[in-house]
């Protein structure tokens, strides 16, 4: 069956001469990226000019197109989701970040936005022509359907699983140009140490998840400290429906905990969008297939979908909280730190499951350069800052002190809730704000 394609199989720097001056390129999101076509494109740096990449969420340590043009010439690189790397890149001013909330970056893709060019990052092909998208099926079917020109580079690395009636796998013959070669290692990423806070805050978390509960878990550490809490725990017959599955999601599986069989909706399946995490997680994937429905952002952040299942349980970081719940989920002032992403689109699901339950943890401190202890309680978002979340979607906040359920509170009853998992040192001047404010 690969013997029918050979004649789309060229050089990376063949499939790069699709690029135009001018053009718009994506290369994906997540650990999943297009290395060979990467590097293929920056060569060509003097023959082009106002070349748009699309990213996002880069965890490896390089983008070639930007480290080679800092003057930003030839290639601009936007972002929806501000990773590790892009951080470094903000700092020296060579990354534009674009909002967005991650159910809504198909349709914006259908109706909004132009993409001439998708480099797509897939697995090596079965006897078929069939190729998985391995660690980040994104909303890569959506993106290539629109994009004058689709090259998929195989990556020998990536995970070989296809998903549920091939919901994650592609075919030869839907691309215009096919790239292979030798990839660095995928990239990964691991876990500090928990601290004494982060263990208080996962205790909180724990005693809140019942039996059967279908968990969406962000990627930091307090996530990841809750699921090694739940598998030394009582807890059983856990599921997954989740935006990013981790090494939090292993660890349960490990300890027997993740059986997806209470599940309403993929009895059986874990199921998750990207995947990140250590090359332990990535042999988990491509060992087990069967264990797993990998999708696209449409089906896996559907808050619908989501709702139709109960007892899900969705827990993530925040920056900051205010005395009303509104939540900065991603910024410092107005330095993007990282992004919305899936965020909105588990709470209200997990809003609307019956059951459900939606947490935002987060430190209640954290100390300045000079060593002094500033509150991650605040009594207003300061301006500048980004409001991820609405106070209206937010229902529990879970600090070091305790969890505050803020659904169904008056103002001055949630500046209460929320002066009470505040650090000590801070209540009082919360207090005050909260007198002259919410009375």
């Amino acid at each position: 069956m690969v013997n029918n394609y050979l004649s789309k199989f060229v050089t990376p720097e063949v499939a790069a001469q699709a690029v135009q001056s001018g053009d718009w390129v994506d290369y994906g999101f997540g650990a999943g990226f297009p290395e060979l076509m990467d590097r293929a494109l920056a060569a060509r740096k003097s023959e082009l000019n106002d070349v748009k990449i699309r990213g996002g969420l880069v965890i490896r340590s390089r983008i070639e197109v930007v480290e080679c043009d800092p003057e930003q010439d030839a290639f601009i690189y936007y972002s929806w989701h501000i990773g590790d790397y892009e951080r470094k890149l903000q700092k020296r001013g060579l990354v534009k970040f674009v909002p967005m909330i991650l159910r809504q970056l198909p349709e914006l893709y259908r109706h909004h936005i132009r993409v001439d060019v998708a480099f797509v990052p897939v697995s090596t092909p079965d006897d078929q022509g069939y190729c998985s998208l391995g660690i980040s099926n994104y909303a890569w079917r959506t993106i290539f359907k629109k994009a004058r020109t689709v090259i998929f580079e195989i990556n020998e690395r990536l995970p070989h699983l296809q998903g549920l009636n091939g919901s994650h796998r592609v075919h030869l013959s839907e691309a215009d140009y096919l790239v292979e070669g030798e990839h660095e290692p995928l990239p990964t990423r691991s876990y500090k140490t928990p601290s004494a806070v982060d263990i208080e805050i996962a205790k909180h978390v724990v005693s809140e998840i019942p039996n059967g509960a279908v968990l969406s878990l962000g990627v930091g550490g307090v996530p990841f400290t809750v699921a090694k809490m739940i598998a030394d725990s009582d807890l059983k017959d856990l599921g997954c429906h989740t935006g990013t599955i981790s090494d939090a999601f292993l660890e349960l599986h490990r300890a027997g905990k993740l059986t997806n069989g209470r599940k309403e909706i993929d009895n059986g399946y874990s199921t998750w969008n990207l995947a990140m995490g250590s090359q332990a997680l990535y042999d988990w994937l491509d060992t087990e297939p069967k264990l797993f429905h990998p999708d696209d952002v449409d089906y896996v952040h559907s808050p619908e979908r989501i709702a139709s299942m109960k007892n899900v349980i969705s827990i993530n970081g925040g920056v900051e909280l205010d005395l009303m719940g509104q939540e900065n989920a991603e910024s410092a002032g107005s330095r993007q730190l990282s992004g919305t992403g899936g965020q909105l689109d588990f709470l209200e699901g997990a809003f609307r499951s019956e059951g459900g339950k939606g947490f935002i943890c987060l430190a209640s401190s954290h100390a300045n350069k000079d060593g002094s202890l500033k509150s991650n309680i605040v009594p207003f978002i300061p301006g500048g800052s980004v409001t991820s979340a609405p106070r209206s979607m937010i229902q529990y906040v879970v600090t070091e002190y305790g969890v505050a359920k803020l659904t169904g509170l008056s103002l001055g009853e949630r500046a209460e809730a929320m002066i009470a998992i505040a650090h000590p040192s801070f209540r009082e001047e919360l207090a005050k704000y909260a007198a002259e404010n919410f009375r």
